[in-house]
Parts: structure tokens; sequence; C-alpha cells
């Protein structure tokens, strides 16, 4: 019985042990709007997602302000377009013009990040 509790403990140190948390924090505020979001991150290694219904042509702006570590963005629709992949993503504004109508999700992930990302639906670039 003792070496089964032995090898049954063993197998339960090395699942917990293959698991990572994530390291820092992010808080992440919706635009009551529904129409963006922005993360606000400290020393944070991880990945988190928001989703967004966009109608074809509109404008996503994207707005960095990395103070330290590393950012990647990916912006993808449901259907499997992909509009936008960014490593190393630097401070700065931009802008993703989206395809077609889909429910989209923005993933930002971290390494050892500090800073914030701020997106918001800029509308149609046909207005």
């Amino acid at each position: 019985m003792r070496p089964i509790i032995f090898l049954l403990v063993i197998a339960i140190v090395i699942t917990i042990s293959g698991c990572t948390a994530s390291k820092g924090s992010i808080v992440i505020l919706e635009n009551p709007n529904g129409k963006g979001f922005t993360m606000d991150f400290k020393e944070w290694s991880s990945s988190n997602k928001c989703e967004l219904s966009l109608n074809k042509g509109d404008v996503l702006q994207f707005e960095v302000v990395r103070e330290d570590g590393e950012i990647a963005l990916t912006v993808r629709g449901k259907n499997g377009s992909e509009p936008y992949t960014g490593n190393d993503v630097r401070s700065g504004i931009f802008t993703v013009t989206v395809s077609e109508s889909d429910k989209y999700e923005i993933r930002i992930t971290g390494k050892d990040a500090t800073g914030k990302v701020t997106v918001k639906n800029a509308g149609s670039s046909a207005d």
C-alpha cells in the first residue's frame, strides 16, 4: 500500500511542477461601449486575450507603451483570418484594418513586460 501512495505523491509533484503560473500582474478594463479595452501590466509573463466583434473594414487602433520586457500581439478572427501578428512590439500607435466581419481575438503575450496596451475600434475605414 505504501509504494502506491509514494508513487501517487510523486506523480502529483511532477504534474504540479509542470504547470506554470503567470508572473506579475495584469489589469484589463473593457470600454463600457464594447468597442475597446486597456491592458495595464507590470513585470508580467503570461498570455491573455480579449474579444471584439468587428465589421468588414473596421480599423483597430493600438496604442502601446512598453516600459520593459517583451510584448507580442496577435489579432485573429474566429473564421481563421489573422490580420496582425507582431513579436517584440515597441511603443507607438498603429492601426489594423480587418477584411471581414467576425469576432476577433486580440491576444497579448508578455515576458517580464511592464506597460500598457490600449485597443479601440476606430470605426470603418470607409468613414
